[in-house]
């Protein structure tokens, strides 16, 4: 099993590398009254939180991901579940735990493995098969990874796509094509907080198509945690 690079906050664009089954679109303008009417009173709240969201919203899609990235980035933690299909191995079932300033656990599977990561400042911690092992890295080491962050995010085009509910949550849908670190593009819904909700990433590896799909939840949760292995 590879294991995948350190997730930063370009994988909104990939802080980290997401098949999504498509959401219902809401209705356009013309047919927004036909759609009141047949709604739950579930649907007719969240529509018209999304309208409310939408009227704040940034008037440059572009500007809008850029700010929803530094609020990302400023996250105190968040935890995100990651389902990767049309790798040459095999569907891969990630779950990640992100504790500010410099803790992660990234738990990967696929098929019948397991192998979790946790890193803690300079040391990184491999378990697999009930052994670990742990490893310093030199200062500085994830360094790189924020370089190729901030590139992606100076060369991306993003398209905005109207809005959606996603898990219930009204947000906003936005189409990023990047060509920095590699080709892909990139679909985020931000909830009404500017935090993504979810997001599809599509990449071509090996000559085929990669897609991960990612579910953040749990920003800013005092509760979550990221302790080394014992």
């Amino acid at each position: 099993m590879s294991v995948p690079r350190p997730v930063t906050a370009s994988l909104l664009a990939a802080g980290l590398g997401l098949a999504l089954a498509a959401c219902s679109r809401q209705p356009a303008a013309d047919t927004a009254a036909a759609a009141e009417a047949t709604a739950t009173p579930r649907d007719t709240v969240a529509a018209a939180a999304a309208a409310a969201a939408e009227a704040v919203a940034p008037a440059d899609p572009k500007q809008a991901m850029l700010d929803s990235m530094r609020r990302f980035k400023a996250a105190r933690s968040w935890h995100a579940r990651m389902e990767t299909d049309g790798g040459p191995q095999g569907p891969m079932h990630n779950e990640m735990t992100f504790v500010a300033p410099d803790r992660y656990r990234m738990v990967m599977r696929m098929g019948n493995m397991e192998m979790e990561q946790v890193r803690i400042g300079n040391d990184l911690y491999m378990v697999m098969d009930g052994r670990s092992q742990k490893i310093t890295m030199p200062p500085g080491s994830m360094d790189q990874w924020h370089d190729l962050a901030e590139k992606s995010q100076q060369t991306m085009t993003v398209e905005a796509q109207g809005r959606e509910v996603v898990d219930g949550v009204p947000a906003r849908k936005y189409l990023l094509r990047q060509t920095e670190p590699a080709p892909s593009e990139v679909t985020v819904w931000l909830g009404t907080d500017d935090l993504p909700l979810r997001a599809r990433v599509v990449n071509r590896q090996q000559g085929r198509d990669l897609v991960t799909t990612i579910r953040y939840t749990r920003y800013n949760d005092p509760g979550l945690t990221v302790d080394a292995p014992r």
